[in-house]
């Protein structure tokens, strides 16, 4: 497999891609054994070595660039990535990375209908509004030490299973997800209500079940740091422009005002000498 050298760039953003070196140190190859393989998956892997299938990097690279540069424009507009993580390589990775965004994520469990039933979950999370009021308007200090123990746990407990997405008022644009396998429920209701998907796909999954596959080693740690630390690059870089975007509008230009008050002066100067 050949080396490239230098970094590549998508559509001439400032965005450093990432170097062939560093997907191989950080074992992005590496598939799953031969005999757990994903036929839809050939097309992404470049051998198999002693019964592992390797993934081919080259073309990781671009999926890779492909889904940053889409993820950059969803978050330049100003909508939500809800970023989908359970198993336990990747749940802390993501609550680490992804919360300075301000983008949601689920990494505890997925439960069936957050987004095919998401008004159910809108009365949860108002249930947990109202928990949190209980305990500045007073009632607290009404209730018996077990019945506020229960309230608590009942509020930790929905909190727990709803992670970050509590803070959605609406359907997010987009998920990002770590293991279609694993995850195969939060892909299917992303399909059903046509919301764009990204995520790393291994050699045991079908990467036409997702928008936006990046083949890749979903298994190890180092490997799902590096593609969600691209991912949290490009959305970013994609909130940036979008606040440089808004400066821009509130702005106005200062040549063009300067031209328009030497205008003003000039029709002042005119006039003072008419009347002379």
């Amino acid at each position: 497999m050949p080396v490239p050298t230098g970094t590549r760039k998508v559509n001439n953003n400032k965005m450093a891609r990432l170097e062939f070196k560093q997907l191989l140190d950080a074992g992005v190859h590496f598939g799953h054994l031969k005999r757990k393989w994903n036929p839809n998956m050939a097309p992404y892997i470049f051998d198999e070595k002693k019964g592992i299938h390797i993934i081919d990097l080259n073309k990781t690279a671009v999926k890779l660039d492909e889904a940053a540069a889409a993820m950059k424009s969803i978050a330049r507009s100003g909508k939500k990535i809800l970023f989908v993580a359970t198993k336990k390589q990747a749940k802390d990775i993501v609550t680490e990375k992804v919360k300075p965004t301000g983008m949601p994520y689920v990494t505890e469990r997925w439960s069936g209908g957050m987004l095919t039933n998401f008004g159910t979950i809108r009365r949860t999370i108002k249930k947990m509004a109202t928990i949190d009021r209980m305990k500045t308007d007073g009632t607290f200090d009404n209730m018996s030490k077990r019945e506020r123990l229960q309230v608590s746990r009942q509020r930790e407990k929905m909190e727990k299973n709803l992670g970050s997405i509590a803070d959605l008022t609406r359907l997010p644009s987009a998920l990002f997800i770590v293991d279609i396998v694993k995850e195969h429920i939060a892909v299917a209701e992303a399909k059903k209500l046509n919301i764009p998907t990204f995520a790393m796909v291994d050699t045991n999954s079908d990467p036409g079940k997702v928008d936006f596959p990046i083949p890749a080693n979903d298994d190890a740690t180092k490997s799902i740091e590096l593609i969600v630390d691209v991912m949290i690059q490009a959305i970013n870089e994609g909130i940036e422009e979008r606040k440089n975007d808004k400066t821009a509008v509130d702005e106005p230009d200062t040549e063009e005002g300067a031209e328009d008050a030497a205008e003003v002066e000039a029709g002042e100067e005119a006039s003072e000498d008419n009347k002379g």
